[in-house]
């Protein structure tokens, strides 16, 4: 197998300016292909120190792939780096040199002068175009080593790694890997390995337990020669995996809550509202980040103020006095209201304390409330509602979003016991 390694260069990365989604996105596409990546390094964007971490790498690497710094100023020195480093001379490019002109022709601008510097192409080298930006990938092989040079704007890079470099890669592919996440609610990673844990120790395919905000996550990997192989062994252990589990699975490669919840709601024509006070919308956000939510997705409050709560969604004054914003009676008043305005098949509502604060409601201490709250949800039958306790006070991030989850999961959990009657 060839080992890998990627090595993003850029100044901005090691500041935190930018998050460096290129690696990740890199690191999986490879991983499918049968390509093993061992390591990531970042460099600036300095000749010296480039040159050094790209020697390093060709020393414990067949393959390198280098992110960024093929832009036309002065900081970028990708391209003449790595040529240096391999003994590999440059030259220009004439066809991508009127390539460039042509992008800039068609969006009204003249073409500066530096932007020539992106067609200095290696001697002996491969040319990737760029479909979406001006600067081509380039990849030179030479002594058994190969080093691959794509842009940083993910926007260039991920459609040229599907339409060019995956092909080029496949010559380096070990066999080909599938992969499987399975998503579950209701269960931390440490006992959902418990749980799984016979399934653990296995080498073809592997199991491997995953923590995610608020939820736990299971990535199931075989390889095989073929797709078809890998699937053929995936399969068994993901239908084992869901038989333990049951109800905490939300679903396998779904990619969120959000994502499940929808698609359950459309294949069973139902339509849904949402009530929020300390989630703020996020809820409805959530629902409607996927696409095709128009179909099941009604409408959504955010009632942060008491009045609102009384006024827009019939919430009872006294319950309000009695138990306060923050209860299980609030929670489904909520819901109720906002399913009877919405007319539709199902109200969901959250109300907490997201934290965090020096005092909350009532008087108690932060660290009595922070991180608490109340999710409901109204249907034909009645209400449901769940306590959250996030168990992170001063994380008001963190306690938004696992409360908009753990709503979620409720009507999530419903829909699955309505569908088994």
């Amino acid at each position: 197998m060839y080992i890998c390694e990627i090595l993003s260069v850029g100044t901005e990365l090691l500041l935190g300016d930018i998050v460096n989604t290129n690696a990740q996105f890199l690191s999986k596409e490879l991983a499918a292909l049968g390509i093993a990546v061992l390591r990531h390094s970042t460099v600036g964007d300095n000749p010296a120190r480039l040159a050094d971490a790209l020697r390093e790498a060709l020393a414990r690497s067949d393959l390198v792939i280098t992110t960024g710094g093929l832009g036309p100023t002065e900081d970028d020195i990708t391209r003449a780096v790595c040529c240096e480093v391999l003994g590999e001379a440059l030259r220009r490019d004439e066809a991508i040199v009127e390539k460039m002109r042509d992008y800039f022709r068609q969006r009204g601008i003249e073409m500066p002068k530096n932007n020539e510097k992106q067609a200095l192409v290696p001697q002996n080298g491969t040319v990737f175009a760029n479909n979406n930006g001006t600067a081509p990938g380039l990849a030179i092989e030479k002594d058994g080593k190969c080093v691959i040079m794509v842009p940083g704007p993910p926007r260039e890079l991920i459609p040229m790694f599907q339409n060019a470099l995956k092909p080029f890669l496949k010559k380096f592919s070990g066999g080909l890997i599938v992969s499987h996440t399975v998503y579950t609610m209701g269960v931390g990673e440490s006992k959902l390995a418990a749980r799984v844990a016979e399934f653990l120790a296995g080498e073809n395919p592997t199991v491997a337990p995953y923590a995610k905000s608020g939820e736990a996550q299971l990535r199931v990997t075989a390889s095989g020669s073929t797709v078809e192989e890998a699937e053929a062994l995936c399969a068994p252990l993901l239908t084992a995996i869901r038989e333990r589990l049951g109800a905490l699975v939300y679903g396998v490669d779904v990619g969120s809550i959000e994502n499940a919840v929808v698609e359950r709601l459309r294949q069973r024509g139902r339509k849904l509202a949402v009530a929020e006070s300390c989630t703020g919308g996020y809820i409805a956000k959530r629902i409607t980040d996927v696409p095709g939510a128009s179909q099941v997705f009604d409408c959504g409050i955010v009632s942060y103020a008491e009045s609102v709560k009384t006024a827009l969604l019939g919430v009872s004054p006294e319950s309000l006095r009695q138990y306060s914003a923050v209860s299980e009676q609030v929670a489904g008043e909520m819901a109720e209201g906002v399913r009877r305005l919405g007319n539709v098949d199902y109200g969901l509502a959250a109300t907490g304390y997201a934290g965090p604060q020096s005092t909350a409601q009532n008087g108690k201490a932060a660290g009595e409330t922070a991180g608490m709250s109340w999710v409901a949800l109204a249907h034909a039958g009645g209400v449901t509602a769940e306590q959250v306790l996030t168990g992170r006070p001063e994380d008001r991030d963190f306690n938004r979003y696992v409360t908009a989850s753990r709503a979620l999961n409720l009507l999530r959990l419903h829909l699955d016991s309505v569908a088994t009657r």
